[in-house]
């Protein structure tokens, strides 16, 4: 599969970690860890793409409501499907944005709006490290990836896009990946969702005509500043991100040194 030079017609955001360089200048593994959206508009010539790396173990990072919106997921095999919701019902903000990028209730907008959606996406990032929930998605999917038996692993939310961006940000810096090289990553989901992205807002135009798009586009869209605010969030709370992987995610040495065996060429 060489690393990153495939694509997924069904899954525009799907990327393969393989081939970053990791700890003492040792890479990760190709076809080992692979980000992507929901997989349930995979296309019948996607599964044999997907089937080459045969995933062992999918975790699913969205929540109930979602994968009810979604049509199921199409997977090669008969892979072990975790389910680990990064979600939280009773945050207003990730339920507003939830509800905008789902369809729900376009109306959720006009909150957005007013608070500043970049502002909103700021919030969540900052939720990403600290929220419950968040916790223990993150580190249980970190856990699953320090067990041989689950790789190759996928791992995906709903767009791919910022849950799943951030577990890979958190397993690329266990794995010793530089800082740029992580967000070097994880913006290349801008360039790789932009087409889908225009589709996706001419849907909402057509069903609300006076959708404020100002507020919308930034949802769709990862940034540096969602990012940055996420790495502030951590440094806040913990001091470092190995304090942050240590207790905030509950990954032990043994964890650290099982992930960089079985995941470092």
């Amino acid at each position: 599969m060489g690393g990153r030079d495939w694509e997924l017609v069904g899954a525009p955001n799907a990327r393969d970690l393989g081939g970053m360089v990791g700890l003492d200048g040792r890479r990760v593994r190709a076809g080992r860890l692979v980000r992507t959206p929901a997989l349930g508009r995979l296309t019948d010539e996607d599964l044999p793409v997907l089937g080459k790396i045969a995933p062992a173990c999918v975790v699913d990072l969205r929540d109930d409501s979602e994968i009810a919106a979604a049509p199921p997921n199409r997977l090669p095999g008969e892979p072990r499907v975790v389910r680990l919701p990064v979600y939280d019902p009773a945050h207003p903000v990730f339920t507003a944005v939830s509800e905008v990028l789902l369809g729900h209730d376009l109306r959720a907008e006009t909150a957005l709006a007013l608070q500043g959606s970049p502002a909103a996406m700021a919030e969540i990032y900052r939720w990403f490290v600290t929220g419950e929930a968040a916790r223990a998605g993150f580190g249980g999917a970190a856990r699953l990836a320090a067990d041989a038996g689950n790789l190759p692993l996928l791992f995906h939310c709903s767009a791919g896009k910022d849950r799943t961006g951030w577990l890979s940000v958190v397993l690329l810096t266990a794995l010793g990946v530089d800082e740029a090289a992580i967000r070097a990553d994880y913006l290349r989901t801008n360039a790789q969702t932009e087409s889908l992205k225009e589709v996706v807002l001419a849907a909402m135009r057509a069903r609300q005509p006076d959708l404020a798009e100002a507020a919308i586009r930034p949802l769709m869209e990862v940034r540096e500043e969602y990012l940055d605010a996420a790495y502030a969030e951590v440094r806040r709370v913990h001091g470092s991100f190995d304090a942050y992987l240590r207790d905030g995610l509950g990954l032990t040495r043994a964890h650290l040194a099982a992930l960089r065996d079985n995941l470092l060429d």
